[in-house]
């Protein structure tokens, strides 16, 4: 079964509209080396119930995360998702919403990313939130560009406990831009001596905490040299529901704060969508990336929400546009704002002392696993665990038993020598039976 829109005669008319022959002109600057002589090696085209049984059967060969004992963190993580989430987003007036170009007349929009900014701001303990960014990947590698433009630097340090996919992802943007990013060394023990990375060359310090190995980070430190140099701390979390129990980056100092929500309201989803987090000092608001919604009231006084600020490249000026980012993940917002609104301040630090609680638990068994040692002198649900084998075949081991037991560290950083480290997450929806049925498997592996 083929699916043809258009018909010969279409495509004839599009073709002379534009003034070519044929759709092979289309592709004339392409340099003849790189295009195909003939077809990919493919199947041919099958119906619809053919394609759905062949891709069942390749589906089915995974191991579902839900399906068995899940350790898997560093950077997306498995959390319960009410069931009033789902039920919610998927009511047409939301699922079928997008970005609001004429924003006065999408209240129902502009109301509940208000509501997510305020949430984000209280959270990270900034004054001003923006509504969004696509992930925390792309938030972070944002935050470097806006701290390039407050001050007027070009240079980024990033700590080697930051995630490798962050900082990939802030190279790839700064080698476009022609600035330089000081990446540090892997720092699996949170040892670094990042205060002497510091100097008057500076835009901004990029910090993670809890770091890509779990570790917690004291940026009250980093914050006070990096601003006696004039540059910016720039502060990152993956998991934000650590938020329930550490303190809050703002209250470290932090100018510009930035991570993942995938945690709360948005399941794991294959790798996204996700909603990136970003918050800052109210004086940099100006340079914030993204959309900034706004409450006032009306002619009548009836409280309203505008659309603030929205200095994005189809709004302005592209040469004056604060990101070239050309959407935000509003549907994945309004799953983030209906959870935190559910769980509440006091519903979002039991959650948390539930996820600490039952990482101290897993992290206390397996220390007691020989061939296995727990690397973290402080941590909140992740953690990281050296091994007498290479993690990767380890991890391979358990999964043939039916546990999926984390992430190794090699598959982050490969060639970085380790090999022998496991990255592992707990949080509220592993079970004691689970972790017994780790640390059981895991003994029987080393």
């Amino acid at each position: 079964m083929r699916y043809l829109p258009l018909t010969e005669t279409d495509r004839e008319d599009m073709l002379a509209r534009i003034g070519v022959s044929d759709v092979e002109a289309l592709f004339s600057d392409v340099p003849n080396g790189k295009l195909l002589k003939q077809p990919l090696d493919l199947p041919r085209a099958k119906g619809e119930l053919e394609v759905e049984r062949i891709l069942g059967r390749m589906s089915a060969k995974n191991t579902a995360a839900g399906s068995v004992p899940f350790f898997v963190g560093a950077g997306a993580y498995k959390h319960h998702v009410p069931a009033t989430v789902d039920h919610l987003i998927q009511r047409s007036e939301f699922l079928t919403s997008y970005t609001p170009y004429q924003p006065e007349i999408a209240q129902g929009t502009l109301q509940y990313l208000f509501e997510f900014q305020t949430q984000v701001a209280a959270l990270t303990g900034m004054e001003v939130a923006n509504a969004s960014m696509y992930d925390g990947s792309t938030g972070t590698a944002e935050a470097v560009l806006m701290a390039h433009r407050v001050t007027r630097r070009r240079k980024a340090v990033l700590s080697g406990g930051l995630h490798p996919h962050y900082t990939q992802v802030v190279e790839t943007l700064s080698e476009m831009a022609n600035d330089e990013v000081v990446a540090l060394k892997p720092d699996v023990r949170a040892s670094e001596d990042i205060l002497a990375a510091i100097d008057d060359s500076v835009s901004c310090v990029v910090v993670q905490s809890p770091d890509v190995f779990g570790n917690l980070r004291d940026l009250k430190p980093i914050a006070e040299k990096a601003h006696a140099y004039g540059a910016l701390l720039i502060a990152v979390f993956t998991e934000v529901v650590s938020l329930g129990a550490v303190t809050p980056p703002g209250a470290q100092d932090a100018d510009i704060v930035v991570g993942e929500g995938q945690s709360i309201g948005n399941a794991l989803n294959f790798g996204g969508p996700y909603v990136g987090l970003f918050a800052a000092k109210s004086k940099y608001v100006r340079q914030m990336p993204g959309r900034l919604c706004g409450e006032t009231v009306d002619a009548d006084g009836r409280r309203g929400f505008v659309l603030t600020l929205s200095t994005r490249e189809q709004h302005i000026r592209r040469d004056k546009a604060t990101s070239n980012i050309c959407t935000n993940s509003g549907l994945c917002v309004l799953a983030f704002t209906i959870h935190m609104t559910l769980l509440g301040q006091a519903g979002l630090t039991r959650l948390a002392e539930v996820n600490h609680a039952n990482a101290v638990r897993l992290a206390d068994a397996l220390a007691g696993v020989k061939g296995a040692e727990v690397l973290n002198e402080s941590f909140f649900n992740e953690f990281t665990v050296k091994l007498s084998k290479p993690a990767a075949e380890v991890v391979e081991a358990l999964a043939a038993k039916g546990i999926l037991a984390g992430v190794p560290a090699s598959r982050l950083l490969p060639g970085a020598g380790l090999d022998d480290l496991l990255i592992v997450a707990n949080t509220e929806v592993n079970t004691d039976d689970d972790r017994a049925a780790f640390v059981a498997a895991l003994a029987e592996v080393l």
